[in-house]
């Protein structure tokens, strides 16, 4: 019966993602070229077999700076899903827990006010601030998306508190802590991969976003978002190097989303009762 519930996107989302992933491990020990060469005499020439995806600007090979480039989206996704998840996951289960209370009315009025400033803003003030810099586009993202990993936690958690096993346990004196590490967490995990995979696939297009404006991933460290405000100025000259990183994030989103699906349908307590 498990078996049948390994369910076409799970297979192919884990198949985009791997080959994500797989290109990111690659770029540390291997690329074509040097991503970060100049070739003043071989610029913005297309795709030929020293060249796979042709040339920039600088003269720079497209599929050394496409494959390095993988690491950084790869990298801000996955530090700012974890920070998400550490402000967001104790923050909402605690949120639920004290419903009956002050205090949780008050936990949630402070994520509303917190989710009234997107990620991207506060990415561009912190980017004023600091200045651009990857570390800044993780931390900024990450905050930004803690309160739906708040509210998504707190939903969840309401329902869990609600069934048997939860108010058994609150009877028999358990306290707050072992109700959650026992009997929400495991309850709400299907929920909360769903909500990163798709927290994921938005801070790579919000890296993109602010490498594109020049407020993320500064150079010459390459970045997709950078390969795509540096093709612009070529869009009419050599149009496929604003082609290849446009279907990198792409790939990229698509299967985060699919492989969220996926795990979701896997993992969801219900499918696994009616397994």
């Amino acid at each position: 019966m498990r078996s049948n519930r390994w369910n076409a996107p799970l297979l192919v989302g884990a198949v985009m993602v791997g080959a994500v992933v797989l290109l990111g491990l690659v770029s540390l020990v291997w690329t074509p070229h040097d991503p970060l060469a100049t070739d003043p005499l071989h610029r913005l020439q297309g795709p030929s077999a020293a060249h796979w995806l042709g040339t920039d600007g600088l003269g720079r090979d497209a599929a050394s700076m496409l494959i390095a480039g993988t690491r950084v989206p790869l990298l801000v996704g996955l530090v700012a899903v974890l920070i998400s998840l550490v402000l967001g996951v104790p923050f909402g289960i605690a949120a639920a827990m004290t419903r009956q209370g002050g205090a949780g009315l008050w936990l949630m009025r402070w994520n509303d006010v917190v989710q009234a400033f997107p990620a991207l803003l506060l990415a561009i003030v912190l980017a004023a601030v600091r200045g651009p810099s990857t570390w800044t586009a993780m931390v900024a993202l990450g905050i930004g998306a803690a309160p739906g990993f708040v509210r998504v936690t707190r939903a969840a958690t309401l329902q869990v508190l609600s069934r048997e096993y939860a108010l058994a346990a609150r009877a028999a004196g358990r306290g707050p802590l072992y109700t959650a590490v026992r009997h929400v967490l495991p309850n709400v995990r299907s929920m909360l991969i769903v909500q990163a995979s798709v927290g994921f696939a938005l801070a790579v297009l919000a890296e993109a976003a602010l490498s594109y404006l020049g407020l993320g991933t500064p150079p010459p460290t390459p970045s997709w978002g950078r390969m795509l405000q540096d093709a612009q100025a070529f869009l009419y000259v050599q149009p496929l190097l604003i082609v290849w990183p446009g279907v990198a994030i792409a790939w990229t989103v698509l299967g985060f989303n699919l492989l969220g699906d996926g795990l979701r349908d896997l993992l969801d307590p219900r499918l696994e009762a009616a397994a």
